[in-house]
């Protein structure tokens, strides 16, 4: 009898589904740098980081929360509303914000707590973070210079996230990467950037389980 139960209950067993591979998701996190400013579709930040990874064999999906003209507190105001907004929850924040506290001379100490705080919160999230820096005029005075550009790898040390050191490396200031206002890059220079962070943004993959 008890081997009759026995048979009986092993023929009502399903096997357990194999695990589904799912998209790693990249969540560009940022202003109107990451948000294309000017561009045609396709061709901002982070559609092309997308690109770059999947030639790279990675299957991931970016998705791009970049709005123009925002500093460290409008970020911060949006980050529970946009990881709502999410079906899936992000495998990598891209975190890049600052740049237009600096332009408009804000206090780098106010950025920085903000920054700390949307750390923060994508790493409760269970995110990996990469920190994005950005260097600061040279005519806002040495100060604040030093105290701008240093508290981006403040933030990332003090949480425990890795450090992207200039955003816009190998496109600040080069003939033929930016757009006519001097700031933004165009489309080359979206490539060239994407170039340049792509190692890290793959170092940071590499880490998740």
């Amino acid at each position: 009898m008890a081997l009759l139960i026995s048979a009986l209950f092993m023929s009502q067993v399903v096997p357990a589904s194999p695990a589904v591979a799912r998209p790693l998701v990249v969540l560009a996190y940022g202003d109107s740098l990451t948000a294309g400013y000017q561009l045609p579709p396709g061709q901002g930040f982070a559609p092309q980081l997308e690109k770059a990874l999947k030639a790279k064999g990675r299957d991931v999906t970016v998705v791009g929360a970049g709005v123009s003209g925002d500093t460290s507190t409008q970020g911060r105001a949006r980050v529970n509303w946009v990881l709502a907004g999410m079906k899936q929850k992000p495998d990598l924040v891209v975190l890049e914000l600052g740049a237009n506290d600096m332009l408009r001379g804000q206090s780098p100490k106010t950025a920085k707590t903000n920054l700390d705080a949307m750390v923060k919160a994508f790493k409760a999230k269970g995110a990996r973070v990469l920190v994005a820096g950005m260097r600061a005029n040279p005519t806002l005075g040495k100060p604040y210079v030093t105290e701008f550009e240093g508290m981006f790898a403040g933030v990332a040390k003090a949480n425990g996230a890795a450090l992207y050191p200039f955003f816009l490396d190998g496109v600040a200031a080069q003939p033929g990467l930016q757009l006519d206002d001097g700031m933004h890059p165009n489309a080359k220079g979206v490539v060239v950037m994407v170039k340049r962070i792509l190692p890290a943004v793959e170092k940071e993959l590499a880490q998740i389980k």
